[in-house]
Protein backbone atom coordinates (compact mmCIF):
# COMPACT_ATOMS: atom_id res chain seq x y z
CA UNK A 1 0.00 0.00 0.00
CA UNK A 2 1.42 3.35 -1.02
CA UNK A 3 1.63 6.21 1.44
CA UNK A 4 -0.10 9.48 0.70
CA UNK A 5 3.26 11.27 0.70
CA UNK A 6 4.43 9.13 -2.23
CA UNK A 7 1.38 9.88 -4.39
CA UNK A 8 2.01 12.21 -7.33
CA UNK A 9 0.34 15.58 -7.15
CA UNK A 10 -2.94 15.77 -9.01
CA UNK A 11 -3.38 18.13 -11.95
CA UNK A 12 -4.33 21.54 -10.70
CA UNK A 13 -3.38 20.74 -7.11
CA UNK A 14 -1.36 23.64 -5.63
CA UNK A 15 2.20 22.80 -4.65
CA UNK A 16 3.32 23.22 -1.07
CA UNK A 17 4.69 26.80 -0.98
CA UNK A 18 7.14 25.81 1.77
CA UNK A 19 9.05 23.44 -0.52
CA UNK A 20 12.30 24.76 -1.95
CA UNK A 21 14.21 23.35 -4.87
CA UNK A 22 17.77 22.74 -3.55
CA UNK A 23 19.17 22.94 -7.08
CA UNK A 24 17.71 26.39 -7.54
CA UNK A 25 19.13 27.47 -4.18
CA UNK A 26 22.56 26.24 -5.23
CA UNK A 27 22.29 28.13 -8.54
CA UNK A 28 21.58 31.30 -6.57
CA UNK A 29 24.62 30.77 -4.33
CA UNK A 30 26.91 30.02 -7.27
CA UNK A 31 25.69 33.04 -9.22
CA UNK A 32 26.09 35.28 -6.17
CA UNK A 33 29.66 34.07 -5.58
CA UNK A 34 30.65 34.81 -9.18
CA UNK A 35 29.03 38.26 -9.21
CA UNK A 36 30.39 39.35 -5.83
CA UNK A 37 33.89 38.15 -6.75
CA UNK A 38 33.71 40.13 -10.00
CA UNK A 39 32.04 43.36 -8.83
CA UNK A 40 32.18 43.45 -5.05
CA UNK A 41 29.38 43.02 -2.56
CA UNK A 42 28.03 46.58 -2.69
CA UNK A 43 27.78 46.60 -6.50
CA UNK A 44 25.55 43.52 -6.71
CA UNK A 45 21.79 43.51 -6.11
CA UNK A 46 19.29 40.73 -5.61
CA UNK A 47 17.93 41.34 -9.10
CA UNK A 48 21.43 40.81 -10.55
CA UNK A 49 21.79 37.54 -8.63
CA UNK A 50 18.35 36.35 -9.71
CA UNK A 51 19.01 37.16 -13.36
CA UNK A 52 22.37 35.35 -13.31
CA UNK A 53 20.71 32.31 -11.70
CA UNK A 54 17.85 32.32 -14.20
CA UNK A 55 15.27 33.37 -11.60
CA UNK A 56 13.15 36.41 -12.28
CA UNK A 57 11.00 38.65 -10.13
CA UNK A 58 10.38 38.01 -6.45
CA UNK A 59 11.01 34.24 -6.73
CA UNK A 60 14.53 34.66 -5.35
CA UNK A 61 13.05 35.92 -2.06
CA UNK A 62 11.43 32.53 -1.53
CA UNK A 63 14.93 31.27 -0.86
CA UNK A 64 16.68 34.24 0.78
CA UNK A 65 15.42 37.31 2.61
CA UNK A 66 18.08 39.55 1.13
CA UNK A 67 21.62 39.89 -0.15
CA UNK A 68 23.27 39.48 3.24
CA UNK A 69 21.34 36.22 3.77
CA UNK A 70 22.83 34.91 0.50
CA UNK A 71 26.31 35.79 1.72
CA UNK A 72 25.71 34.16 5.10
CA UNK A 73 24.48 30.96 3.44
CA UNK A 74 27.57 30.84 1.22
CA UNK A 75 29.96 31.23 4.14
CA UNK A 76 28.06 28.81 6.37
CA UNK A 77 28.41 26.16 3.69
CA UNK A 78 32.15 26.81 3.35
CA UNK A 79 32.93 26.47 7.05
CA UNK A 80 30.48 23.62 7.65
CA UNK A 81 32.00 21.59 4.80
CA UNK A 82 35.55 22.19 6.03
CA UNK A 83 34.61 21.35 9.62
CA UNK A 84 32.80 18.17 8.59
CA UNK A 85 35.76 16.96 6.55
CA UNK A 86 38.17 17.79 9.38
CA UNK A 87 36.06 15.90 11.93
CA UNK A 88 35.88 12.84 9.69
CA UNK A 89 39.67 12.82 9.30
CA UNK A 90 40.27 13.16 13.05
CA UNK A 91 37.69 10.50 13.92
CA UNK A 92 39.30 8.07 11.45
CA UNK A 93 41.98 7.59 14.10
CA UNK A 94 45.19 7.66 12.06
CA UNK A 95 48.53 8.65 13.53
CA UNK A 96 49.09 12.37 14.11
CA UNK A 97 51.17 13.00 10.98
CA UNK A 98 48.68 11.22 8.70
CA UNK A 99 45.85 13.18 10.30
CA UNK A 100 47.68 16.48 9.88
CA UNK A 101 48.31 15.73 6.21
CA UNK A 102 44.62 14.96 5.78
CA UNK A 103 43.70 18.32 7.31
CA UNK A 104 46.11 20.06 4.96
CA UNK A 105 44.43 18.35 2.02
CA UNK A 106 40.99 19.63 3.05
CA UNK A 107 42.27 23.18 2.90
CA UNK A 108 44.12 22.65 -0.38
CA UNK A 109 41.02 21.11 -2.00
CA UNK A 110 38.87 23.99 -0.80
CA UNK A 111 41.20 26.63 -2.23
CA UNK A 112 41.51 24.90 -5.60
CA UNK A 113 37.92 23.61 -5.89
CA UNK A 114 36.09 26.67 -4.58
CA UNK A 115 38.57 29.41 -5.44
CA UNK A 116 35.90 32.02 -6.20
CA UNK A 117 33.99 31.28 -3.01
CA UNK A 118 37.18 31.42 -0.96
CA UNK A 119 38.07 34.80 -2.48
CA UNK A 120 34.62 36.15 -1.68
CA UNK A 121 34.93 34.96 1.92
CA UNK A 122 38.26 36.75 2.37
CA UNK A 123 37.09 39.97 0.76
CA UNK A 124 33.50 40.26 1.94
CA UNK A 125 33.19 38.68 5.40
CA UNK A 126 33.35 42.16 6.94
CA UNK A 127 30.07 43.03 5.16
CA UNK A 128 28.08 40.46 7.12
CA UNK A 129 25.78 41.50 9.96
CA UNK A 130 27.75 41.51 13.21
CA UNK A 131 25.94 38.56 14.78
CA UNK A 132 26.52 36.34 11.74
CA UNK A 133 30.13 37.45 11.45
CA UNK A 134 30.86 36.51 15.07
CA UNK A 135 29.06 33.18 14.69
CA UNK A 136 31.09 32.30 11.60
CA UNK A 137 34.30 33.32 13.35
CA UNK A 138 33.46 30.92 16.19
CA UNK A 139 32.96 28.11 13.67
CA UNK A 140 36.26 29.00 12.06
CA UNK A 141 38.06 28.88 15.41
CA UNK A 142 36.64 25.42 16.11
CA UNK A 143 37.93 24.25 12.72
CA UNK A 144 41.40 25.60 13.50
CA UNK A 145 41.28 23.86 16.90
CA UNK A 146 41.26 20.50 15.11
CA UNK A 147 44.60 21.43 13.52
CA UNK A 148 46.02 22.78 16.78
CA UNK A 149 45.16 19.61 18.70
CA UNK A 150 46.83 17.37 16.10
CA UNK A 151 49.93 19.54 15.65
CA UNK A 152 50.44 19.76 19.42
CA UNK A 153 50.97 15.98 19.43
CA UNK A 154 53.74 16.37 16.85
CA UNK A 155 55.28 19.45 18.47
CA UNK A 156 55.50 18.72 22.21
CA UNK A 157 58.47 21.11 22.25
CA UNK A 158 56.25 24.07 21.35
CA UNK A 159 53.85 25.99 23.54
CA UNK A 160 50.20 26.57 22.71
CA UNK A 161 50.80 30.03 21.24
CA UNK A 162 53.54 28.70 18.97
CA UNK A 163 51.40 25.81 17.74
CA UNK A 164 48.56 28.18 16.89
CA UNK A 165 50.93 30.52 15.08
CA UNK A 166 52.26 27.61 13.02
CA UNK A 167 48.75 26.47 12.10
CA UNK A 168 47.73 29.97 11.00
CA UNK A 169 50.96 30.29 9.01
CA UNK A 170 50.26 27.02 7.21
CA UNK A 171 46.64 27.91 6.40
CA UNK A 172 47.76 31.37 5.28
CA UNK A 173 50.39 29.86 2.99
CA UNK A 174 47.78 27.65 1.34
CA UNK A 175 45.30 30.49 0.92
CA UNK A 176 47.93 32.87 -0.46
CA UNK A 177 47.33 31.38 -3.92
CA UNK A 178 43.89 32.98 -3.92
CA UNK A 179 45.47 36.35 -4.61
CA UNK A 180 47.71 35.68 -7.60
CA UNK A 181 47.86 33.48 -10.69
CA UNK A 182 50.63 30.92 -10.21
CA UNK A 183 50.61 29.57 -13.75
CA UNK A 184 50.97 26.05 -12.34
CA UNK A 185 48.63 23.15 -13.03
CA UNK A 186 46.31 22.34 -10.15
CA UNK A 187 48.07 19.08 -9.31
CA UNK A 188 51.46 20.82 -9.17
CA UNK A 189 50.06 23.65 -7.10
CA UNK A 190 48.33 21.24 -4.70
CA UNK A 191 51.56 19.30 -4.17
CA UNK A 192 53.55 22.49 -3.60
CA UNK A 193 51.04 24.01 -1.16
CA UNK A 194 50.82 20.76 0.81
CA UNK A 195 54.59 20.56 1.08
CA UNK A 196 54.97 24.19 2.17
CA UNK A 197 52.18 23.90 4.77
CA UNK A 198 53.58 20.72 6.29
CA UNK A 199 57.16 22.03 6.31
CA UNK A 200 56.14 25.28 7.98
CA UNK A 201 54.29 23.50 10.78
CA UNK A 202 57.10 21.04 11.47
CA UNK A 203 59.99 23.51 11.15
CA UNK A 204 62.29 23.60 14.20
CA UNK A 205 61.72 26.54 16.51
CA UNK A 206 64.70 28.91 16.63
CA UNK A 207 66.07 30.02 19.95
CA UNK A 208 65.82 33.76 20.55
CA UNK A 209 68.70 35.50 18.79
CA UNK A 210 69.53 32.55 16.52
CA UNK A 211 69.94 33.14 12.80
CA UNK A 212 67.78 30.98 10.51
CA UNK A 213 69.75 27.96 9.27
CA UNK A 214 70.89 28.29 5.67
CA UNK A 215 70.34 25.38 3.31
CA UNK A 216 71.89 24.63 -0.04
CA UNK A 217 69.98 22.79 -2.80
CA UNK A 218 69.45 19.23 -1.65
CA UNK A 219 69.07 20.26 1.97
CA UNK A 220 72.78 20.27 2.79
CA UNK A 221 73.99 22.95 5.23
CA UNK A 222 76.73 25.26 3.91
CA UNK A 223 80.34 24.76 4.92
CA UNK A 224 81.32 26.92 7.91
CA UNK A 225 83.52 29.88 6.94
CA UNK A 226 87.27 29.73 7.55
CA UNK A 227 88.48 31.39 10.76
CA UNK A 228 90.11 34.32 8.89
CA UNK A 229 87.31 34.79 6.32
CA UNK A 230 85.32 38.06 6.04
CA UNK A 231 82.24 36.25 7.33
CA UNK A 232 84.14 35.42 10.54
CA UNK A 233 85.70 38.89 10.88
CA UNK A 234 82.29 40.56 10.40
CA UNK A 235 82.37 44.23 11.31
CA UNK A 236 86.16 44.35 11.22
CA UNK A 237 85.93 44.16 7.43
CA UNK A 238 83.41 46.94 7.26
CA UNK A 239 80.26 44.78 7.18
CA UNK A 240 77.53 46.98 8.69
CA UNK A 241 75.34 45.58 11.47
CA UNK A 242 71.80 44.62 10.54
CA UNK A 243 69.25 47.27 11.48
CA UNK A 244 67.25 46.45 14.55
CA UNK A 245 63.55 45.74 14.02
CA UNK A 246 61.34 48.55 15.30
CA UNK A 247 59.71 47.78 18.61
CA UNK A 248 56.06 46.82 18.32
CA UNK A 249 53.67 49.03 20.17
Amino acid sequence: MTSAAAEPSRPGQPRDPRRRDPRRRQRILSAAADLVAERGYHEVGMADIGAAAGITGPAIYRHFDGKSAVLVAMFDRVIDDLSREASEIVVAGGDALTTLRGLVQTQVRFVLRDRTLAQVYHNEVANLPGEDRHRLRRKQRLYIEEWVHVLAQLRPDAGDATVRALVHAAVGAIQSVLFYQSGLADDQLASLMSSVAETSMLAPELARGDDPPLRLPGGLPPEPPAPDSPARRGHACGAPPLPAEPARR
